[in-house]
């Protein structure tokens, strides 16, 4: 089974529910056939907590003081700026509800299978007697969830079921339902539960439109009773609004819509209709969103040589058999499906899309400093346009607030991101002394970055972006420090995420990640706007940023400032960024700097076997080209029991705490072990790690404008180009280097001799 996953048994515990998703909407499937259990999801579910209208402090007045004491050489002066703000956790995620459907009767054993297939986001669960189907329309925006028995075997209570782990208290919760006579099935009937938040302010509401053949439905206490039916067919949908709202009728005749749509309307193939009313319309609401779905997905794949009956393993299973290639497989597909499934109206949060916990770890936020770029890591290269706009969707609509907190907190102008956010404010309110991520300045461009490479790969220019980059450059024109108008700059405060050196409190003097932000801020906004009159000026200041360094272990250092000592055991890699993913450092154009890096991630800690931490460390290493490296770190993943029976994944070992940061990643680190690229380089099987000794990777997206297929074996690898220009790039397989010439629209096939 390559584009899916399946179980023998139900799941009984939310972390194993299967998942699917629109970018909007999120359906956890679980439960078992007497006692089947949807939980709804959605992007802006996000609880009300006091921070949502902070706002970064006025601390500009302060810098100069804070930049003098550390340029001083006094090691703690960060810890008084904005010392006495409190650090506010963003608004955490949380699910609506869980619509259940709780047969009477029903056996839970019997021949039952679960699966979900990557191809449609559709997770099934079957027996003898009865069928469940539940997928997240892209194209309707709603949940779809039929269930079908014997004729007149489908008897249920279904009831929208707010009692999920962790539910706080000062919530109020009403709910309705009726039923309602339908023309083309038996009885319709409407389930609606409105939450309000402890505010007063903000509420959701959820509504479920169901459907049923054959028997009978009735209304009571706020559930539906289903007797003797044969099929039954439920469309949710959830929205977060104002108290003062009531959207229960809109979603009511919204989703009544739906279920009574002409079935010859355009854009809807018509469906010939059966006897059973709600196959007709589960068929016409498929077909928009697999037009949708289907061609995002399959437009990369990987294919590894393994041994067949592995393939067909129940993901359980396969899970206890980490060095098997059908194992990378199925993880890559999963990792491409939940991602696809996660970004829409924005991009994978740290659960991704789901939770069925109202007690999220780390608020369900977006982590800027790390999480969310690994994340989205494959998105240029693996073909996902739609989280690269998911990922720009968020950027774009936090803008106003990066400018607030350059302004208000380093007085300067442009733009300054948050580490942490809820998808709504993009304000910093991360004070603290041990993570004072009030002082990292390199967030904009390292979020920025994935946009740029989506550019690079699609040959799609975005009007938006360069006027961003240009606001990102205009920081650090104001927030350098120089010793002159010609003279050296320095980044001061600087912050390394979310480490501190040996000898020295957290807020420092020129992190190296800093540095590299800056210099490529500057740069790509000259790039990208090469006419704009302050262009010379930013290369200019980009060439004063003073050069990495090397420390007494011949390591790259973590500071590039005298004096500060490395602390090795941590699981961020920040220093890092100018190997992955700049490329500013590599093993061709910086061959010393490369090996200076590549002993500063050898010499590097597993600190907590944070999961972001080994697959960054996986990513660096395959750009040093050192499999053996990038192998180990992803291997301890795979046997670290970090993944659910979904396929989704935890951020430490043993399953512990529902987190995305590795499932989404490992697409990433797959295609950099096997193919990387550049605006004017592709390197070829840098480091092919275990357990893809053979195999076909396709539909990879090239930073110079050519999709790329390619095979390979022990001894021979072969890869096409498909390119989009006209372009000379240089071709780096093994030890062989040279140019080559791509003509747009003409076939170029390498042929590749390896050695073992």
């Amino acid at each position: 089974m390559r584009h899916g996953t399946w179980e023998p048994h139900p799941a009984g515990r939310w972390e194993d529910a299967f998942l699917s998703g629109n970018g909007r909407h999120g359906a956890m499937v679980y439960g078992d056939p007497a006692d089947e259990r949807v939980i709804v999801n959605h992007h802006t579910l996000v609880r009300p907590n006091g921070s949502e209208d902070a706002r970064p402090p006025a601390l500009a007045a302060e810098l100069p003081a804070l930049r003098a004491a550390l340029l001083a050489g006094d090691v703690t002066a960060a810890e008084r700026f904005g010392a006495g703000y409190p650090h506010l956790w963003v608004q955490p995620f949380h699910p609506a509800f869980q619509v259940r459907v709780r047969r009477a009767g029903a056996r839970t054993e019997e021949n039952y299978r679960r699966r979900v297939d990557f191809t449609t986001g559709i997770v099934s669960a079957v027996t003898d007697d009865w069928r469940s189907d539940v997928f997240v329309s892209r194209a309707d925006d709603v949940i779809v969830h039929r269930m079908t028995a014997r004729p007149g075997g489908l008897s249920a209570d279904v009831r929208l079921d707010e009692r999920l782990a962790g539910l706080p208290g000062g919530l109020r919760f009403s709910r309705s339902a009726g039923c309602e006579k339908g023309e083309h099935h038996s009885a319709r009937a409407v389930l609606s539960l409105r939450t309000e938040y402890a505010n007063g302010r903000t509420a959701f509401t959820g509504t479920t439109f169901v459907a049923v053949t054959g028997g009978r439905a009735e209304a009571a206490d706020a559930s539906l009773r289903v007797t003797g039916a044969s099929a039954m067919l439920l469309l949710t949908r959830v929205e977060r609004h104002p108290a003062g709202d009531d959207p229960a009728t809109a979603h009511r005749d919204a989703l009544r819509a739906l279920l009574m749509a002409d079935p010859a309307r355009p854009g809807r193939p018509a469906v010939p209709a059966p006897q059973d009313a709600t196959a007709t319309t589960y068929a016409r609401l498929l077909a928009p969103h697999l037009a949708e779905h289907r061609d995002a997905y399959l437009r990369a794949g990987l294919t590894l040589t393994t041994d067949p009956d592995e393939r067909e393993l129940p993901g359980s299973v396969l899970l206890r058999r980490p060095t098997s290639p059908a194992l990378v497989e199925r993880l890559f597909h999963a990792g491409r499906y939940h991602l696809l499934s996660s970004s829409g109206m924005l991009p994978p949060r740290l659960t991704g899309l789901w939770t069925g916990d109202w007690d999220t770890a780390w608020s369900g936020a977006f982590t800027t400093n790390a999480n969310l770029n690994l994340q989205v890591s494959s998105a240029a290269a693996g073909a996902l346009p739609e989280v690269s706009r998911a990922h720009a969707e968020l950027v774009r609509g936090q803008l106003a607030d990066w400018r607030d907190n350059a302004r208000e907190i380093f007085g300067a102008r442009g733009i300054v991101a948050p580490s942490h956010t809820d998808g709504e404010s993009g304000h910093t309110r991360h004070f603290e002394r041990a993570y004072p991520l009030h002082l990292w300045t390199a967030g904009a461009d390292w979020l920025l970055h994935p946009l740029v490479d989506e550019v690079l790969t699609s040959g799609r220019p975005d009007p938006w972006l360069p006027s961003v980059l240009v606001e990102a450059a205009l920081f650090y024109e104001d927030f350098l420090v120089s010793t002159g108008p010609d003279g050296p700059v320095t980044v001061v405060p600087s912050y390394s995420p979310e480490n501190r050196p040996a000898n020295a409190s957290w807020g420092t003097v020129d992190a190296t990640m800093d540095i590299a932000a800056a210099r490529h801020a500057l740069t790509t906004a000259a790039a990208f706007h090469p006419g704009h009159p302050r262009a010379p000026h930013w290369r200019a200041l980009a060439d004063r940023l003073p050069p990495y360094r090397v420390n007494e272990d011949g390591a790259l250092a973590e500071w590039a400032h005298a004096g500060l000592e490395d602390t090795y055991d941590h699981r961020h890699i920040s220093h890092l960024y100018p190997v992955w993913p700049l490329d500013d450092i590599n093993p061709y154009d910086t061959p010393a700097l490369a090996r200076a890096a590549h002993r500063a991630l050898r010499l590097r800690g597993t600190e907590n076997d944070s999961a972001h931490g080994h697959l960054h460390t996986a990513l660096v290493a395959a750009r040093l080209r050192d499999g053996h490296l990038a192998g180990g770190a992803l291997h301890r993943v795979l046997r670290g029991d970090y993944f659910h029976d979904s396929l989704m994944s935890a951020h430490y070992p043993g399953r512990d705490v529902y987190n995305a940061d590795a499932a989404h990643t490992l697409p990433a680190v797959i295609i950099e072990c096997l193919v990387q690229s550049t605006p004017d380089r592709l390197v070829l099987l840098p480091s092919v790690p275990p357990g893809c000794a053979e195999g076909t990777l396709r539909g990879i997206r090239t930073r110079f404008g050519a999709r790329l297929d390619l095979s390979w074996s022990g001894t021979h690898a072969t890869a096409v180009l498909r390119p989009s220009v006209d372009r000379t790039i240089d071709v780096v397989a093994g030890s062989d280097h040279y140019p080559l010439t791509l003509v747009a629209d003409e076939k170029h096939v390498l042929s590749i001799p390896r050695t073992t």
